[in-house]
């Protein structure tokens, strides 16, 4: 055989190989889990709250705010902060939480990946990934958990103005 045809031969050979590996190469990332982008998440999370069990946070698109009230069996808590998102595919609420008792400073982040239509999130940087929103929205999904309405914003003004009122009769004012 001489080389000419050997050539030839492996380049046919090379021609029809790398298309498939091309294709190999796209469906394993299509499985691969990609984070979301600052816009994706700020879609997802801008002026909307995310109710929980115990109160629930606002995500305000006017100066990225966030304010947040719980009432944990009797204890009411409220916060002021900011959100931000980055191109990571991370939600980041960082706040000032204030109770009765004092204020303190937090930052709680959830990150988020998605593959195909489907969205996981964890609390960032340890938590267990779980499904966030399903490629087709299931009843228990968090996702379904942001809404529209905003429940928290007049109550954490309320408790605000409470705490205030009570700093100021045990100043004598």
């Amino acid at each position: 055989m001489r080389i000419g045809s050997r050539l030839y031969r492996a380049a046919l050979a090379l021609s029809l190989c790398l298309p498939l590996a091309a294709q190999a190469a796209e469906i394993a990332k299509k499985d691969e889990p990609t984070p979301l982008s600052a816009y994706e998440l700020y879609r997802i999370y801008g002026d909307r709250t995310w109710t929980w069990d115990t109160g629930g946070g606002r995500f305000i698109e006017d100066g990225r705010r966030f304010v947040a009230w719980v009432n944990d069996k009797g204890k009411q808590s409220f916060a002021e902060g900011k959100w931000v998102v980055d191109d990571l595919g991370q939600l980041c609420m960082r706040a000032t939480w204030t109770n009765a008792e004092g204020a303190a400073r937090a930052s709680t982040c959830f990150g988020h990946r998605k593959i195909g239509n489907t969205i996981y999130q964890r609390r960032q940087p340890n938590g267990n990934w779980y499904v966030f929103r399903h490629s087709s929205v299931h009843q228990d999904d968090e996702f379904r958990k942001l809404v529209a309405a905003d429940t928290v914003s007049d109550k954490a003004h309320d408790l605000k103005q409470l705490l205030l009122d009570q700093e100021l009769a045990r100043k004598g004012g």
